[in-house]
């Protein structure tokens, strides 16, 4: 597999060259063009949660396709749904907790789990999905804005409003808490933000979507009323 990110940072899409038979992973509503013998197997990620359909933009799941390339190999681009950067995290046998909204696709040797222990903690009033990626391979990301990456040393400890968190090395401890300043319009109450311990990787991104439908829905025209 070999993976070009183009027309970075604003309007990013990975073009993916699969090795001949080869598979990968991809996030349902991602593909934006790919070879014609390319194979497609749709289906749900196993061990999904009902949280999930209470996502920020409205009914959401986290559904998956695995494309096969054909005899003589394939091309497959990719785009997420937000304007944005898209970013490959190359993994040897580690595992990195990522925001659903922020996964793109991944190589075989990729295991994702939308089960793992850990993930009821970040299930707040912005219904924000954490997936365990697990495995030797080729994870893509994408952001909302750009990619902000921080290496966090041991025992520094770092706060992220989580409309901004893409992704984090799980070796890196985390505690989501609400922070009675950042007001949510969207969902009411308080906003969170998860304190993160190092050592480890963390990728942020520069805008979130929260805050910004927090700023549109007001300015929306309401449906007038029917008598």
């Amino acid at each position: 597999m070999n993976v070009e990110i183009k027309y970075s940072p604003s309007y990013s899409m990975a073009k993916v060259d699969l090795e001949k038979r080869e598979k990968m992973v991809v996030e349902a509503g991602s593909m934006v063009a790919m070879s014609s013998d390319m194979q497609i197997e749709t289906g749900m990620k196993g061990g999904l949660l009902k949280s999930l359909a209470r996502s920020v933009l409205g009914g959401e799941s986290f559904f998956i396709n695995t494309y096969q390339a054909g005899d003589s190999g394939g091309v497959i681009e990719l785009a997420p749904t937000l304007p944005g950067d898209v970013f490959c995290l190359e993994m040897s046998g580690e595992t990195f907790l990522v925001q659903s909204g922020s996964y793109l696709a991944s190589s075989e040797g990729i295991e994702t789990d939308t089960k793992w222990g850990g993930a009821k903690t970040f299930f707040g009033g912005e219904g924000l999905i954490m997936l365990r990626c697990q495995g030797t391979g080729t994870l893509i990301l994408s952001s909302y804005g750009a990619i902000a990456e921080r290496v966090l040393n041991s025992g520094e400890t770092y706060t992220v409003d989580t409309g901004h968190l893409v992704a984090f090395s799980e070796k890196i401890g985390f505690k989501v808490r609400t922070v009675g300043g950042l007001k949510s319009t969207l969902f009411g109450g308080e906003g969170l933000v998860v304190d993160l311990t190092g050592p480890g990787k963390l990728l942020m991104q520069t805008r979130s979507v929260n805050a910004f439908l927090s700023w549109l829905l007001p300015r929306l025209p309401k449906p007038s009323e029917h008598h």
